[in-house]
C-alpha cells in the first residue's frame, strides 16, 4: 500500500452498542489479511484521560505498557489483536483542550484567537494522523466515543469532516446504529438508524458503511431500505446481530464481508483471505468445555462488571487453555464477614480479591483472605489484593493486630504496607502513580516462576503504596515469601504463600496483558489449581 488509510468509527441511537468491538473486529480481519492495523479511541469527556474517574462512572481503567490509563476499549483492541497500545491510542477532549491551551500560553499561535474551529479540530487531526505517520500502519481506525448529536462530539465529528475531504479514497467512515425490535408490533425498526444518519448528514458527514446492532437477522427488504434512505450500497449496510460472546464478532463481521466492503471502498486489492483458524479453535474450546469452576471476584465495584472487565476476560482466556468454563461469582466485599464468610465463599473453588483504592470493602478483602488462606481455596490477589494478603497475614499469622496499609489507616502501629518514597512529594492525583510496565525477577522454586518458565518478565502496574520491606525477614520467617523482585529498587512484587494448594498474590495487574492469543500464565495456573480444588472436593 502506498498510502495509510484511515477509518472513522461513529454511534448513533444509543451508547454501548459495541463500537469497539466492531473496530476490533474489523481490525482483527484486517490484520489476518496481513496489513498492519492499529485502532485508537477518542472520548469526548474532558477528563485528561479516565485515571481519576470512578469506576461506576467509566468501567475499569485500563493501562498500557507505557503507562498510559486510557479507556477499557483499548483492552479489546490490545486483546483481539495482541499487540500493546500506548498514549498515543486514547486521546480526550480534556487532552486536546490541554494542548491547545498550552500552544496559545506559549505563543504558538502568533495571535490568533483560538476557535474550536480550526484550532481544536486541527489538533484532534494532528492526533488522528500521528499514529499514520510514526507507526507505519497500513490501516489506522479511529473509534469516536458517544453517539452523533452529543453536544461534546461536534468537534470530532467536524474534524472527521474535514479529513475525509483532505484524504479521499483513504479514508472512510463507519456508522453503528440500532435497529431496534418492537415486540408489540412484531417488527425491526430502521427509523432510528434513519434519523442517526440524517443527523450526520446534517453535519456533513455521509457513511460509507453502515454496521446495523440488531437482535433479529436483517433481511434483504430490511437492508435495502436501509440504503435507499441513508445514501448507501445495500451491501453496505451490515448485519450486527447479538451474540452469546464478544469472540464471536470477528467471525460474524467476516461472514456479513466486512473487511471486504471497507477494502472495496478504499480501492484496495488483497490477495489473501483472513485465516481465522486459530480464532475458531479458540471459540471451539470456549463453547466446549470439558469441566467447569466457581471463582468468586471479590471487589467494591462489583455492580458493574465493566469494572473488572479485564480480569473477566482473562479468566476466559485462561479457562480455555484449561478446557474449562469459568463461572464467575461476583461478590461485594462489603458484604463479608467472619460471620457471613463460609456462606459467601465456602462454594467456591477459587478466589480472587481484586485491585482498588479507599477504605470502603477493605476489612472483607481480607476477610475473604483468611478464609481462602485457612481453607485451602485457591487465590490470586491483585494489586490492593496482593497488599490485603500482606495485611491479613500480618494480623492472623504474625500477631500484630493492628497491621494495614497507611493508605487506609495513616497511624497504625505496623504499616506492612506503606507509601512508595518516589510518591512522597506527589500532590497530583492525574497520572502520577507508578504507571506502565516495569520488570520483575523470579525466584526459580517458585509456583510462579513454574507458570512463565522465565525468570525476568514484564507486567504492568498502577499503584502508589507498596510492600513495607522492614517486615520482609518475618514474613519470610513465616511462610509468606518473596518470590517476585523489582530488581531497580527491591520493590515485592509477587508473594506466594509455602504449604498452600495455590496462594499467589501481585503487585502488577497480570489480567492487562491477556489476550486470546496468549492467556496470561498466572491465570491459566490459577485456574489450573481452582480445578484441582473442585475435584478434590468432589471427591471427598
Amino acid at each position: 500500500m502506498t498510502s495509510t488509510k484511515y477509518i472513522f468509527v461513529l454511534g448513533g441511537v444509543t451508547s454501548s452498542l459495541g463500537k469497539g468491538i466492531i473496530s476490533a473486529s474489523l481490525a482483527k480481519l484486517l490484520q489476518d489479511r496481513g496489513y498492519r492495523v492499529t485502532i485508537q479511541k477518542l472520548d469526548p469527556y474532558i477528563n485528561v484521560d479516565p485515571g481519576t474517574l470512578n469506576p461506576y462512572e467509566h468501567g475499569e481503567c485500563y493501562v498500557t505498557s507505557d503507562g498510559a490509563e486510557t479507556d477499557l476499549d483499548l483492552g479489546h483492541y490490545e486483546r483481539f489483536l495482541d499487540v500493546s497500545t500506548s498514549q498515543a491510542n486514547n486521546i480526550t477532549t480534556g487532552r486536546i483542550y490541554q494542548n491547545v491551551i498550552q500552544k496559545e500560553r506559549r505563543g504558538d499561535y502568533l495571535g490568533e484567537t483560538v476557535q474550536v474551529i480550526p484550532h481544536i479540530t486541527d489538533e484532534i487531526k494532528k492526533s488522528i494522523e500521528a499514529l499514520g505517520k510514526t507507526g507505519d500502519y497500513d490501516f489506522v481506525l479511529t473509534e469516536i466515543g458517544g453517539t452523533v448529536g452529543d453536544i461534546e462530539s461536534l468537534p470530532y465529528v467536524e474534524a472527521i469532516r474535514q479529513l475525509r475531504w483532505e484524504k479521499g479514497k483513504d479514508s472512510l467512515v463507519i456508522h453503528l446504529t440500532l435497529i431496534p425490535y418492537l415486540a408489540a408490533a412484531g417488527e425491526l425498526k430502521t427509523k432510528p438508524t434513519q434519523h442517526s444518519v440524517k443527523a450526520l448528514l446534517e453535519l456533513g458527514v455521509q457513511p460509507d458503511v453502515l454496521v446495523c446492532r440488531t437482535e433479529y437477522p436483517l433481511n434483504k427488504g430490511l437492508k435495502d431500505k436501509v440504503a435507499l434512505f441513508c445514501n448507501v450500497d445495500s451491501t453496505e449496510v451490515i448485519e450486527s446481530i447479538d451474540t452469546s460472546t464478544i469472540y464471536n464478532v470477528p467471525l460474524l463481521m467476516a461472514k456479513e464481508k466486512l473487511d471486504q466492503v471497507v477494502l472495496k471502498k478504499l480501492e484496495v486489492k488483497s490477495e489473501r483471505e483472513p485465516d481465522l483458524s486459530r480464532w475458531k479453535s479458540f471459540l471451539n474450546r470456549l463453547k466446549n468445555p470439558v469441566a467447569e469452576v466457581k471463582i468468586g471476584l471479590v471487589g467494591k465495584y462489583v455492580e458493574l462488571q465493566d469494572s473488572y472487565k479485564s480480569i473477566d476476560e482473562a479468566f476466559i482466556h485462561g479457562g480455555v487453555m484449561n478446557d474449562c468454563k469459568v463461572k464467575v461469582k461476583m461478590i461485594h466485599s462489603e458484604s463479608i464477614s467472619n460471620d457471613t464468610a463460609e456462606e459467601k465463599l465456602g462454594h467456591l473453588d477459587g478466589i480472587l480479591v481484586a485491585p482498588g483504592f479507599g477504605t470502603r470493602g477493605i476489612e472483607g478483602k481480607i476477610e475473604a483472605i483468611r478464609y481462602a488462606r485457612e481453607n485451602n481455596v485457591p487465590f490470586l490477589g491483585i494489586c490492593l489484593g496482593m497488599q490485603c494478603a500482606a495485611i491479613e497475614f500480618a494480623r492472623n499469622i504474625l500477631g500484630m493486630s493492628d497491621a494495614h496499609s497507611t493508605e487506609m489507616n495513616p497511624e497504625t502501629q505496623f504499616p506492612v504496607i506503606d507509601l512508595m518514597g518516589s510518591q512522597l512529594n506527589v500532590q497530583d492525583k492525574g497520572g502520577t502513580m507508578r504507571l506502565g510496565k516495569y520488570s520483575c525477577k523470579l525466584q526459580r522454586n517458585s509456583k510462579t516462576f513454574r507458570m512463565y518458565n522465565q525468570e525476568t518478565i514484564e507486567e504492568r502496574h498502577r499503584h502508589r503504596y507498596e510492600f513495607n520491606n522492614n517486615y520482609r525477614k518475618d514474613f519470610e520467617d513465616h511462610g509468606m515469601m518473596p518470590v517476585g523482585i523489582n530488581p531497580e529498587n527491591d520493590l515485592v512484587e509477587i508473594i506466594e504463600l509455602e504449604n498452600h494448594s495455590w496462594f499467589v498474590g501481585v503487585q502488577f495487574h497480570p489480567e492487562y496483558q491477556s489476550t486470546v492469543n496468549n492467556p496470561h500464565p498466572l491465570f491459566i495456573g490459577f485456574i489450573e489449581a481452582a480445578l484441582k480444588y473442585h475435584k478434590n472436593t468432589d471427591a471427598n
